[in-house]
């Protein structure tokens, strides 16, 4: 279930990456490389802060998918990248599922529940946060919309279920579905978290 719902994750943050691609014009070259970024980055980052193997070194089939989710992407969806919902929808969905998976595995390599979650966020958001920066595009991340706090909700039901409850299993599933469900509804209703005033 893990390594399904890992998998899932990656291909819906590859198409986002692929989308972004798109609607900056890339070839299929760029779509390659955004998907490939937006689809391991968070991991990546993840695995080197716990000091674990780097995941896809170890399963070289996490490149694939993240490639041939590009190329399906440019060859066979090129005009989707037209819809902006479609971009915001997946990248919505691999939030939600890394999220949770990136709890997971920290608290399975030793660290705190406390840490846990911000590993969690680090691994739905970092990715999305390299893919924006090489596009040129204002990192999501940075802006005021309902993003990584998404994420940190979705980790918080994950350890709650998992650590205090002890129910892996629907903290894999609530988890999930409390990130989506904020996320998609920042989306929906436009939600904002607060922010400073310019002087």
């Amino acid at each position: 279930m893990l390594r399904g719902l890992d998998f899932f994750g990656t291909v819906v943050f590859a198409i986002s990456g692929a989308l972004v691609a798109a609607r900056k014009s890339m070839d299929w070259m760029g779509f390659s490389i955004l998907a490939t970024v937006t689809g391991i980055g968070g991991g990546t980052l993840r695995d080197l802060l716990l000091g674990r193997p780097v995941f896809w070194i170890v399963h070289w089939e996490y490149i694939v998918i993240c490639v041939v989710t590009a190329l399906a992407t440019f060859y066979l969806l090129r005009h989707v990248h037209r819809r902006l919902s479609w971009l915001l929808w997946a990248d919505a969905v691999g939030l939600a599922a890394f999220s949770v998976l990136g709890v997971q595995i920290a608290l399975t390599s030793g660290t705190s529940p406390f840490i846990a979650i911000i590993m969690g966020m680090m691994t739905a958001a970092f990715g999305g946060l390299i893919r924006d920066v090489l596009a040129g595009e204002p990192p999501l991340l940075l802006h005021r919309e309902i993003y990584a706090s998404a994420a940190l909700i979705g980790g918080v039901v994950y350890v709650l279920l998992a650590v205090v409850l002890h129910q892996p299993i629907w903290a894999l599933i609530v988890g999930f579905v409390a990130a989506l469900i904020i996320r998609g509804l920042g989306i929906v209703y436009h939600w904002h978290l607060p922010a400073a005033r310019a002087s």
